[in-house]
């Protein structure tokens, strides 16, 4: 799979761009603030119905402008389709794969498998539990409907049960009804996430040692509350009181984290910039290969700002491995021309350079 041609209209500080790329190697040299990021959301955007910077559609209209459009040609299962998106501010957005609007933006969810890295991955271990618990949630949704499915319905039901809390209704029977169905949709939540973890954790440490030469030793380790109380209706009921006075639910899978670790200690507590990067791209590299055997596709991959705060060898693991043919479709932006070159060097492949400034992208080398 891979992209061969993406139209962008208006979004954000990408005024408009009609760019055909390479199925292997996609580069993007420009300073900061150029329009790189953009232009790599806007792929991400295709796959995820969603900007991963910004999240309220209508921010990510170009200023003075009222609307945006992104349009891409695929190749998939050796097929072309067509993957169109349009926002107007304030109305809602159209999105068509091969110009049939989906009836719901869920269906297209794992269509286009993608993995991303950014220097924003940096708040999987800085930020709070519910980053973490979007990283495992957004990973399981691109190869599992029914979680999706599930995981949205529990989110509606534990806002409605909040709802009830902050408004001190006292509803016996409308609280036994909204729990015992967070239960059944908690306890799927509960064991997939388990299930992945354990299938992940593997491939996440081979990467590891792979990228940092064998420096540390890592891990990840899921929690969860219905690790100690497996009848997650159980829980509810039990704490409703509790609820009552803090206002809101404090037991479910809603509070699920992933304890990241470093030497047996918390990584965020003992790790270096650099060991925290390399931790987060090992992550990613093996939520690629996971998918790429799940869906025995290659995902797209996505690197935005690779190389920074990396020393010259973790680089070279990068580079070489790229070199064995386990990647498909790769975009990488740097604001270092030299990394790209030295990059570009060592892979020998087909590759497409572009220059990107005050969002204008400009294709200068290719082979």
């Amino acid at each position: 799979m891979y992209l061969q041609r993406l139209r962008i209209l208006n979004y954000k500080n990408i005024e408009e761009a009609d760019l055909t790329f390479s199925p292997k190697i996609n580069c993007f040299i420009g300073n900061n603030g150029e329009g790189k990021t953009n232009l790599l959301d806007a792929v991400y955007y295709l796959s995820f119905c969603k900007s991963h910077t910004n999240s309220v559609d209508g921010q990510n209209v170009m200023h003075d402008r009222d609307f945006f459009m992104l349009d891409g040609d695929y190749s998939l299962n050796e097929l072309s389709t067509n993957i169109y998106c349009g926002v107007k501010k304030r109305q809602k957005k159209q999105f068509k794969r091969d110009k049939k609007e989906y009836e719901k933006l869920s269906d297209h969810i794992g269509l286009l498998p993608l993995v991303l890295v950014s220097p924003s991955d940096e708040e999987l271990i800085l930020g709070g539990s519910e980053e973490r618990r979007k990283f495992i949630d957004g990973f399981i949704a691109q190869y599992d409907k029914l979680y999706l499915s599930r995981l949205l319905s529990y989110k509606t039901l534990l806002t409605q049960r909040n709802s009830m809390i902050r408004n001190e209704i006292h509803d016996e029977l409308l609280y036994e009804t909204i729990e015992e169905k967070m239960a059944t949709y908690g306890t799927y939540i509960f064991e997939q996430r388990t299930k992945f973890i354990a299938d992940f954790l593997k491939h996440f440490q081979e990467f590891h040692q792979t990228v940092s030469l064998g420096k540390e030793k890592v891990d990840l380790i899921y929690q969860s509350q219905m690790q100690e109380q497996p009848s997650l209706l159980k829980l509810l009921k039990e704490n409703r009181e509790k609820d009552f006075v803090v206002g809101y639910t404090t037991k479910g899978v809603h509070k699920d984290d992933l304890e990241m670790n470093m030497e047996e200690l918390p990584i965020r507590k003992i790790g270096s910039q650099g060991q925290c990067k390399t931790y987060l791209i090992a992550l990613k590299l093996a939520q690629f290969d996971f998918l790429k055997r799940l869906k025995n596709e290659k995902p797209i991959l996505l690197f935005d700002d690779i190389f920074d705060k990396l020393d010259a060898l973790r680089v070279n693991q990068i580079i070489q491995l790229m070199k064995d043919n386990r990647f498909g479709q790769v975009f990488i932006s740097d604001t270092n021309r030299e990394h790209l070159s030295s990059l570009l060097k060592n892979l020998d492949c087909d590759y497409h350079l572009y220059g990107v400034e005050n969002g204008h992208i400009e294709l200068k080398e290719s082979r």
